[in-house]
């Protein structure tokens, strides 16, 4: 990715569209928002494919994550709280319990952070 400088952003240009960052949520999205969003949103596409691999049905996913910061330190993401809501997801949920463990496993941003911030997670069956 090349990032170019603008005044009170860097932007670079992807696949789906250009991204703006910036450490003031008035010029782009903020940095830990992405951070956050990635480990949520990787969270919930390899959940997505598990379910789907083992032939369990459902009609939604929503995530919730929560996020805490050092406001002591450099401000950063020391925790992220994840509250998954599958909505109408036909197994128990002693096998959806393996299932999350197979979900950080195999979920690539999760297991690059998960030394330097610390992710735990809850779900509910709607």
């Amino acid at each position: 990715m090349d990032f170019k400088m603008k005044e009170n952003s860097f932007v670079t240009d992807l696949e789906y569209g250009q991204l703006e960052v910036s450490g003031n949520s008035e010029f782009g999205f903020r940095p830990y928002q992405l951070l956050v969003s990635s480990v949520a949103v990787c969270s919930g596409g390899v959940l997505r494919k598990i379910l789907e691999k083992k032939r369990i049905s459902y009609n939604d996913i929503r995530i919730n994550a929560d996020v805490k910061r050092n406001e002591a330190g450099a401000n950063e993401v020391t925790d992220i709280h994840l509250h998954f809501k599958l909505y109408e997801v036909d197994t128990t949920k002693e096998k959806l319990e393996k299932i999350f463990e197979l979900t950080r496993k195999n979920c690539p941003i999760y297991q690059s952070v998960k030394d330097s911030i610390r992710i735990t997670e809850t779900f509910e069956c709607i």
